[in-house]
């Protein structure tokens, strides 16, 4: 297992080429999914247990409908988030998402499993950190939760996201619940993540080593995380894990050749 050389400090932006081609790339995602749809109906059965799936910024459920869509025909009960656009942690958001996140996990009588896309997984390792008893796993995809110490994201996005929520980079920073993201979550972690993601790069979207942890690298967009049949493969591959036993993503047989070796952030960056 090694980790990022170098990937302390501030990290540039992700080049503009891909993140020019980041529409055009997630629309070849979507195509290559329903091109897809045998293969993953072949995947492991699930065993009905909650997961509630967050957008990323900007976005609303809709862009995680086909993803749910895929977890329901595996056995899941997949749940939007239910709150509209996401625009950032506004007003009292965190405090909804961490309730809504325990209501659906005491209806369902066991813990969940928190999936979230982009901005949508930081809010998930948050909402583990709250009410770890229930919650299972956390599953992210491209979410750039060493950005607000490392930086690293298209700056037109980080833009955005200051106008949206109010807050600096610095004053997101300073508060909580966001003192410290890097800081993996009290539950296992999958860091799923793109060399070539065009948002945000990827040496701020991977976890430190620890033994809960794990970074799976994917070939994609940032855009098209929830719509890119590797991803949907990792996922499956995580859901079906029996709660209580855990463990990093086997990388053996065929898998060898789509997914490289992990690596980690290193345990002194933030």
């Amino acid at each position: 297992m090694s980790e990022v050389q170098g990937s302390e400090g501030q990290h540039p932006p992700p080049r503009l080429l891909y993140t020019l081609s980041e529409f055009h790339r997630a629309v070849a995602e979507a195509s290559a999914l329903v091109s897809a749809g045998g293969l993953l109906g072949r995947l492991p059965r699930g065993d009905g247990h909650p997961v509630l799936v967050l957008p990323g910024f900007m976005a609303t459920d809709q862009s995680t409908g086909l993803l749910r869509r895929h977890l329901s025909r595996l056995g899941y009960l997949p749940h939007p988030w239910g709150f509209g656009r996401n625009l950032g942690p506004r007003d009292d958001l965190v405090e909804r998402m961490i309730e809504r996140a325990a209501r659906l996990a005491q209806d369902a009588g066991q813990a969940l499993t928190l999936v979230g896309q982009s901005l949508g997984g930081i809010y998930a390792r948050e909402i583990a950190r709250v009410i770890p008893d229930q919650v299972r796993q956390v599953i992210t995809l491209g979410s750039p939760f060493g950005a607000l110490e490392a930086g690293g994201t298209n700056r037109g996005v980080a833009r955005l996201f200051e106008l949206s929520t109010g807050r600096t980079t610095e004053e997101l920073r300073d508060e909580g619940p966001f003192s410290d993201l890097r800081a993996p979550p009290p539950v296992p972690s999958t860091a799923i993540f793109s060399r070539s993601d065009g948002i945000a790069s990827w040496q701020v979207c991977i976890e430190r080593d620890t033994p809960a942890t794990d970074n799976v690298e994917i070939v994609g967009s940032h855009c098209g995380m929830a719509f890119n049949a590797m991803v949907i493969f990792v996922i499956a591959d995580r859901l079906a894990l029996p709660h209580g036993h855990w463990r990093r993503f086997q990388r053996h047989g065929f898998r060898r050749y789509l997914f490289p070796k992990p690596v980690f952030a290193p345990c002194g960056s933030r």
